[in-house]
Parts: structure tokens; sequence; C-alpha cells
């Protein structure tokens, strides 16, 4: 019976079957959309709302907006004036009483110095007034910059103020303030008074979380309005806030909170959920939040369990191949997909043409570059040996010279064929072709003139200091010319000084910061005296090979030794050729932060 049951249930192993239970799975949740809609309508008539609140709580402060930052630059503006007046009092003072007499919008202004003192304001006579003990001060001191600020009693006034501080400042040194300050009922006059008649209240606060004005006479009326067990600091935005919170009696309201001036001065809205309209919204969130719920798990099993069967699992395969190709597994390509869909099955086909391909290619590509760089050792192999019989000639003709300079002149040549014969030798020896070691190419060229040295002086002390420097041929080889050129000079020129018992010559590579070298050969200094502006041969090549290196040779002398130094940026270029094309990480980008 079990079997005949099975049977008649065959069809539902058929792929149109299954083809069909999936979309209807996938197209049920489309009947929950009108459940959706309503949320959707609910939560569009909330943001309208909170939209229109920022827009009656920005248009409340505009007023305020208009003259805070109206005394803002009016304290600028008092600026160049207040300084190059600062140095008489009294002629200050009276810029700033006819600044008063001028604006209706200010009660008093003033030039607090760093000390606290303001012997520039406009208080009648001039007279100096101590600000030590002002609110205002001791905040600015506490914290130079702009400012604004509340007070209960002006200093010059004598009654409620806001005050506008801004630093002033000669060249970069902070003098004092300029202030400006308004009376508290002109700012709180600018408020839209209608807000009050409509159940809403606007309280502007500073950056430090004082609040400066309110829209009510009340002055507790703050402590009621504001959001429960919030420091009007934490509200601070850059931007327009919208938040629902209780206020200190426990009640729920809508608050906003818009830049005033920004990063000075914002202004909170608080308003009742009833005068808003908010109550209408106020409907359950289980729906809300169940629905999307249900949604996205029920979409998201179909649509995974159909798209891996399909596609994925061999996409997955088929990314492995690719990775495991790319990273230098390349023994053999890739096996094809052959149970794979059509369109994946010619994708891995084609993956598998391109791997055989490339495979074939890179053997051909690792003979011909071995082959060249066998060619191109050879080729400085031969080069350095022609040069070393060339230097072998100089030398065998310097001995049949009996002549002192033209010996030095051919000892000169000799040195620096053998120079580009070791540069040369370096260069077929070394494991890249692109690269050389300066520093064990400087050290054999300093060994040969030293052993040439000694075996003529034995009173010659030859000191190193070579640290490994790799460089690319081209800044190498005007490297080891010019430190043939200085060190030949140095030994030539080294001399015995006072309290030694024997010259010296030192040399020094050294990698001073990341990209930068330099390069210091000294000598000692004896009783001869240098010429240091010669402009021999040795001179013209050592400047001639500072150029090619982008550097330029300074030399300093004193009573004991000659120095010359040579700082120069290392090439930037790609030494060496360590980098294996094949050593590479790849990152997945279907998931992001994986590693493989």
């Amino acid at each position: 019976m079990f079997r005949r049951f099975g049977d008649r249930l065959s069809f539902t192993r058929k792929l149109g079957f299954r083809l069909g239970a999936l979309l209807s799975v996938a197209i049920l949740p489309l009947a929950l959309i009108s459940l959706i809609q309503n949320f959707n309508l609910v939560r569009s008539a909330e943001q309208s709302v909170e939209i229109a609140l920022l827009g009656r709580t920005t248009s409340a402060a505009a007023g305020e907006r208009a003259l805070l930052h109206s005394a803002l630059g009016s304290a600028d503006a008092l600026g160049p004036g207040v300084l190059d007046l600062m140095d008489q009092p009294a002629l200050c003072s009276e810029l700033m009483r006819n600044f008063i007499q001028r604006s209706a919008t200010y009660v008093s202004a003033s030039f607090v110095r760093k000390d606290g003192y303001s012997t520039c304001s406009s208080a009648p006579n001039g007279q100096t007034i101590d600000m030590r003990e002002s609110t205002a001060y001791q905040q600015f001191l506490a914290e130079p910059g702009t400012l604004v600020t509340a007070l209960e009693s002006g200093p010059i006034s004598k009654r409620p103020v806001v005050v506008v501080m801004q630093p002033l400042y000669r060249d970069r040194e902070l003098l004092g303030y300029i202030a400006l300050a308004l009376t508290y009922e002109l700012l709180r006059s600018t408020h839209d008074l209608t807000l009050g008649t409509q159940g809403a209240r606007i309280v502007t606060f500073n950056h430090r979380g004082q609040v400066l004005s309110q829209d009510g006479d009340d002055q507790n009326m703050n402590a009621d309005i504001l959001p429960q067990n919030t420091e009007l600091v934490n509200l601070l935005s850059s931007s327009d806030t919208t938040f629902r919170a209780r206020d200190n009696n426990g009640n729920i309201r809508v608050f906003t909170v818009v830049p005033v001036v920004p990063g000075l001065v914002y202004a909170l809205g608080s308003w009742s959920p009833k005068t808003v309209g908010a109550g209408l919204f106020q409907l359950s969130r289980f729906g809300a939040v169940a629905v999307p719920i249900a949604l996205w798990l029920v979409s998201l099993a179909v649509a995974y369990f159909a798209v891996f069967r399909m596609v994925l699992r061999h996409i997955t395969v088929l990314r492995g191949q690719m990775r495991r190709f790319a990273i230098g597994n390349r023994s053999e390509p890739p096996p094809v997909l052959n149970h794979a869909p059509a369109e994946i099955a010619d994708v891995s086909q084609t993956f598998h043409n391109m791997a055989r391909i490339l495979i074939r290619d890179e053997e051909a590509m690792e003979e011909a570059v071995n082959e060249k760089t066998v060619l191109l050792k050879e080729v400085h192999h031969r080069v350095k040996n022609n040069l070393q019989l060339i230097a072998s000639i100089i030398n065998m003709q310097g001995r049949m010279i009996d002549d002192p300079d033209a010996k030095a002149v051919l000892r000169s040549v000799q040195d620096r064929v053998a120079a580009l014969a070791t540069i040369y030798r370096n260069l077929y020896q070394a494991e890249h072709l692109d690269a050389v070691e300066a520093g064990r190419l400087i050290d054999d060229i300093i060994n040969q003139m030293a052993n040439a040295s000694i075996n003529s002086s034995g009173d010659l002390k030859i000191e190193t200091e070579i640290q490994p420097l790799v460089l690319l041929p081209d800044q190498a080889i005007p490297l080891s010319l010019l430190t043939t050129e200085a060190v030949t000079n140095a030994i030539k020129y080294a001399g015995i000084p006072k309290d030694a018992d024997r010259a010296w010559v030192r040399v020094r590579l050294v990698t001073t910061e990341p990209g930068r070298a330099l390069l210091e050969i000294s000598n000692s200094v004896g009783d001869q005296v240098l010429d240091s502006e010669s402009t021999g041969l040795g001179s013209q090549l050592i400047e001639a090979f500072s150029t090619q290196l982008e550097g330029e040779a300074v030399i300093e002398t004193d009573d004991d030794s000659f120095t010359l130094k040579l700082e120069f940026a290392i090439d930037s270029g790609v030494l060496g050729g360590t980098s294996d094309p094949r050593s590479v990480v790849l990152t997945s980008a279907a998931r992001e932060g994986a590693r493989h």
C-alpha cells in the first residue's frame, strides 16, 4: 500500500513540480505586502511630522541665529581696530562706546586681556574692569576659542546678558578676546511666540550644555520639558536630530535639536505628542517587526535553497579552483565541472582551456628568461674580464714609466677601471640582475684601494662603517665611482694629525631615514694645507657623480679632519625582483573580511 502511495507521489520528484513548489513558497510572502504597506504609511507619516517639527524649530530660532551670526561678525570686525588702539586705552574705549551707540542690538562691548583685565570697553569713563571673577572669562581661559555663554549679571550692564566672545590674535599669539553682550530679553523676543500657544517650547543652549535662552517667562520651566536623565551636551550634533523621550515629569515628548550656530549654539524644541498629532501613529510595533522578519526568513530560505542547489555550490568549486591556480598550484589544469548547469559548465571549460594555455606559456617564458639571464651574466662577466685586462695593461705601462706624475695619473686611471670591473663582477655574481648590493660593492673597492695604500705606506689606518644597501645599477655605478674618487683623494691627502702616530681615513655608508642614504668620507689632516676648492679632474668627477645621484657633495673642514658628505634619495624602483607574482593574497568579495 505504501508503495502504491509512493508511486502516486512520484511526480513530486520532477523538476517542474519542484520549481513550482519553490516559486509558490517564494510568492507566498507577497500576501503580507498589504500589512507591510500600512506600517510603511505610518512610518512615512511619522517622518513627515519629524521633518515638519525640525522646520518649525529652525524657524523659531531663526531670529536668534541672525543675532548671533551678526554678533560674531561684529566681533571679528572690531578685531583690527582693537589691535591698532590696544596701546591707547582711551581711544580704544571710545571705539567701543561709539560702536555701542551706533548699534541698538548690543548693551556692552569690551576687549579682555589674557590676565583678566579690560582697559578697552564701552564702560563709562573708560574705567578698567576686573573680569577675573566672571564665569565667562573663566570659561574662555579653560578653553580658548569662540564661545557664546549666558551671565546672570553682565560686568558692565549689570543685567542678564548673553555674551559672544571671539578670541583675538596677533600673528599666532593669543592676546585675549572681544566680548559683545546682548540682553536676554532680546534673544527671547526673537522666538516664534506662536509655539508656546501650540504646547511647544524652545530652549537654546551652547556647546557646553549651558542654557542661553527660552521662550517662556518661567525660569524653572526648562526642568519640566527637557529629556529625563539627559545632559544637554549629549544632544549635540552637526545635523538635525529628532527623537522621543520622557521629560522630567515622566511624560512622553518629541524633541528636536537643530544647530543655530554650528559648533557653538543649538536649539532644542520640546513638543507634546498630542500637539503634533503623533498620538495617531502609536500603533503596535510587534507586527511591524514580525512581518519583515518572517518575509526575510522565508525568502532567504527559498532563495538560498534554489540558488545553492543550482548555482552556488558549483560556483564555490570553481572559485576554489581559481584561487588554487592563482596562488601557484599549476601542476595541471583544473577539471571541468561536467554536472553543473550548461552556463557554469561552459565557464568551467573556458577556465580549463585558459589555465592550460597559461601553464604552457609560463613554462616557455621561464625558459626564455633563464636563457636571457645566463646571457646577460655572461656579458657582465666578459666586461669585467676586459676591464681587468685594461687595468693590468695600465699597471704594466705604469711600471715602465719613471715620471712620478705620470705614474700617479696612470694609477688613478687604473683605480677607476678597477672600480668599474668590481661593479660588473658584483652584477654577474648577483642573484638578481636589476639590483646591486652597494654596501658590499663599496667595501670591495675600499679593500682594493686599502691594500694598495697599505703596501706603499704603513702609516695609514682605514676605518669603514658600511651598512647593507641595495640600489639599482643606475645609482650603484655613480656611487661606486664617486667613492673611488673621494677615497683616492682622502688617501692622497691624509696626514698625521697632532697627538697621533698615524694618519687615518674613515668611510661611512648608512641609511639616515627610510628612502635616504648618506655617504661620508673623511681623512685626517696634518701640517699640509688642503685646497677644498680644487678644480682637478677628481673634483669634477665627484661633482658629476653627485649630480647623477641627485645630491650635492658637501665639504667640511676643521683643524684635524677633512670630510666629504653626500646625502641622496634611494630610487624607489623595484629592486631585486623579490616579489613573486604567484605569492598573492586573495580576499573573497562575497564574504567581507574573509582571507585565503
